[in-house]
C-alpha cells in the first residue's frame, strides 16, 4: 500500500469539536497506511510549510474532550483579498502559487479544510485551481447550507441554556428583566435553540424583525399575571422593524455585529420602568469542552473526510443529514447561508409554548 501524505488545517473561528475531527482523521488515515500532517494557524500554515505537526496516534491521544484546536487557527491573513463593491473575495495569484509549491514540496496527496463559509469559499477556490481539497463544515452558527448540523453548535446552545439557568435564579429573586445577547451572525439558530432549552420568554432573531412595543406589551402582561421575571434572548444580528442591525467598529476597521442587547435592554427599561440587566455571552460560546454530540459529530466528520479523499471526491464537503454523514459539492454548501424559517415547525412550537418573537 502506498504511503500517502495528506494535510489538514482548521480555519476561521475556533469552536468545540475541532480536536475531535483531528483525532478521527488521524485514526482513519493511519488505518489506510497514510500520514496526516496538521498545518499551523489555518491557511497561513500553507505559506510556512515547515510549520506543521505530524498528527499520529501519539500526538492526537487525549485531545477529543478539549476545546479549541491543537494546531491553531486564524480568521484573517494573506489568503483572502477583498474584491471591489459587491465583488467576491479571491486568493491572490502569488499566494496560490506558493500553495502549489507547498503541495509539491511536501508531496501532499490532498488537503482537508475544516472551516465555515469563508474558509470553505477559500477551499472551493483551491479546488477550482486544481488542488485536491475536501471540506469539513465548522461553525457554531449552524448556518451552512447542505448540512443539517455543524459541530460546535450544540456546545454553543448548551452554553446559552446553562447561562439562562443561572440568570433565571437571580432574575426571579429581584423581579428583573434579563436580556442575554448571543452569537449567530445573520442566523438565529443559537438564540432559538438556546432560548428554547433555557426557558426564555422572548426570543429575538434576525429572521423575524421585532417591534419594541410588542416586547413591552408582553413584559407588562407577564407582570399582570404575576410572573416574577422575564428572560429575553437576543441574537447579535436581530433587527428592529424600524431600525438596522447593531454593529460596532473594531481597531482593525472592521464592522462587527453586536450591541443589540444593550439597545433592547435600554428600550425595555425606559418603556416599562422595570429593572433590566443585560449580559453578552460573546466568546464564552466558543470555549470549553465540546458536548457529547459535538464529539460524535466531529469524529464522524473527520472519518468521512478521509473517506472522501480515498474515493477521490475532491471538491466535496462532508454533510450531515437524517442522522448520517454524506457528501455534497462545496459550492452547494456556500451558495447561501442557512437561516431560520419563520414558518418552520420549531418556530410554531415555540409560539405554542408562549414564547414571543416581538412581531
Amino acid at each position: 500500500m502506498d504511503r500517502k501524505r495528506i494535510g489538514i488545517l482548521t480555519s476561521g473561528g475556533d469552536c468545540p469539536g475541532l480536536n475531535a475531527v483531528l483525532r478521527a482523521a488521524s485514526r482513519a488515515a493511519e488505518n489506510l497506511g497514510w500520514e496526516l500532517i496538521g498545518f499551523h494557524d489555518g491557511f497561513e500554515g500553507l505559506l510556512a510549510p515547515d510549520e506543521f505537526t505530524v498528527l499520529d496516534r501519539k500526538a492526537t491521544s487525549g485531545i477529543m474532550h478539549l476545546g479549541g484546536t491543537m494546531i491553531g487557527t486564524v480568521n484573517r491573513g494573506q489568503f483572502v483579498k477583498r474584491g471591489g463593491a459587491r465583488q467576491p473575495s479571491f486568493i491572490p495569484a502569488e499566494i496560490l502559487g506558493k500553495t502549489r509549491q507547498t503541495f509539491q514540496n511536501l508531496g501532499l496527496h490532498a488537503l482537508i479544510v475544516v472551516g465555515g463559509d469563508g474558509s470553505l469559499n477559500t477551499a472551493l477556490q483551491l479546488h477550482k485551481a486544481g488542488l485536491p481539497v475536501v471540506g469539513v463544515p465548522k461553525t457554531i452558527d449552524n448556518d451552512l447550507e447542505a448540512t443539517a448540523m455543524t459541530f460546535g453548535f450544540d456546545s454553543a446552545v448548551e452554553c446559552v441554556a446553562s447561562s439562562l439557568d443561572r440568570l433565571h435564579t437571580t432574575a426571579s429573586s429581584h423581579k428583573r428583566v434579563m436580556v442575554l445577547e448571543v452569537m449567530g451572525r445573520h442566523a438565529g439558530w443559537i438564540a432559538l435553540h438556546g432560548g428554547l432549552a433555557g426557558g426564555a420568554d422572548i426570543i429575538l432573531i434576525p429572521e423575524i424583525p421585532f417591534d419594541f412595543e410588542k416586547i413591552t406589551q408582553e413584559i407588562l402582561r407577564r407582570d399582570r399575571v404575576g410572573a416574577k421575571c422575564t428572560m429575553v434572548v437576543v441574537a447579535e444580528g436581530a433587527t428592529p422593524k424600524s431600525g438596522r442591525q447593531s454593529r460596532h467598529h473594531t481597531a482593525s476597521g472592521e464592522n462587527r455585529l453586536g450591541g443589540i442587547g444593550e439597545i433592547v435592554g435600554r428600550e425595555i427599561g425606559e418603556r416599562t420602568g422595570k429593572e433590566v440587566r443585560t449580559c453578552v455571552l460573546g466568546h464564552l460560546q466558543r470555549g470549553g469542552a465540546p458536548t457529547m454530540l459535538d464529539r460524535i459529530l466531529g469524529t464522524t466528520f473527520g472519518v468521512k473526510a478521509v473517506q472522501l479523499i480515498a474515493e477521490g471526491k475532491f471538491g466535496s464537503m462532508v454533510s450531515f443529514n437524517n442522522y448520517e454523514t454524506h457528501d455534497v459539492p462545496i459550492a452547494q454548501a456556500v451558495h447561501k447561508p442557512r437561516r431560520v424559517d419563520p414558518n418552520s415547525q420549531i418556530v410554531k412550537m415555540a409560539r405554542a409554548v408562549e414564547i414571543v418573537f416581538g412581531d
